[in-house]
């Protein structure tokens, strides 16, 4: 099964098996991490050198907090998480928010509140990237992937157009250059 591949690779590496535990212990709403931090691990230990998380940007951390929709919310989560691990660049976003400021930072329509993690995972840049886990209270590894897991673990680069514009992509593509940071990697656009 594709989700305990992925388990496989997050369990091997220390430094994500403690970021987990911290977002777990920090007490914040349905909370996981996804996006790059995940790509970031997976591709290293699959078409790179390896995996640095020296080179991770941000640790994309998601909450579901439909009680408080301020940006306040978000930048006290995200202090809860580097008063907990100063080291790590957390960023933390209440995905119960996220139609109060999308179009504004993005352009484009409004969007639609988002309901639950899973929702908003759906939504994000690339098909490799709509993916988030978290650990719960006992340990194990939970894995959202609305897409499912093949692009990730199939190093494959490919814009998720729910919400990403083909423009955006191209963009996006020209700033992560996958193909230069792991080149096991194959774009299809």
């Amino acid at each position: 099964m594709r989700e305990d591949e992925l388990r496989d690779l997050v369990q091997r590496s220390p430094w994500l098996m403690r970021a987990l535990c911290v977002v777990r212990d920090s007490g914040l709403p349905d909370a996981w991490i996804g996006a790059g931090a995940i790509r970031d691990l997976v591709w290293g230990e699959r078409y790179g050198d390896g995996f640095d998380p020296t080179l991770v940007r941000d640790v994309d951390v998601v909450f579901l907090d439909p009680a408080d929709l301020s940006r306040d919310n978000d930048d006290r989560a995200t202090r809860r998480l580097v008063a907990a691990w100063p080291d790590l660049p957390w960023e933390a976003k209440n995905q119960a928010a996220v139609h109060t400021w999308y179009p504004a930072k993005f352009g484009g329509d409004p969007v639609a509140p988002l309901r639950t993690i899973a929702d908003a995972v759906a939504t994000w840049p690339e098909y490799a990237t709509a993916v988030a886990v978290r650990l719960d209270a006992h340990d194990r590894l939970a894995v959202c992937a609305p897409h499912g897991l093949d692009d990730l673990l199939d190093g494959v680069w490919r814009r998720n157009p729910a919400r990403v514009s083909a423009e955006i992509s191209r963009k996006r593509l020209a700033r992560h250059r996958p193909t230069e940071r792991w080149p096991g990697v194959r774009v299809v656009t």
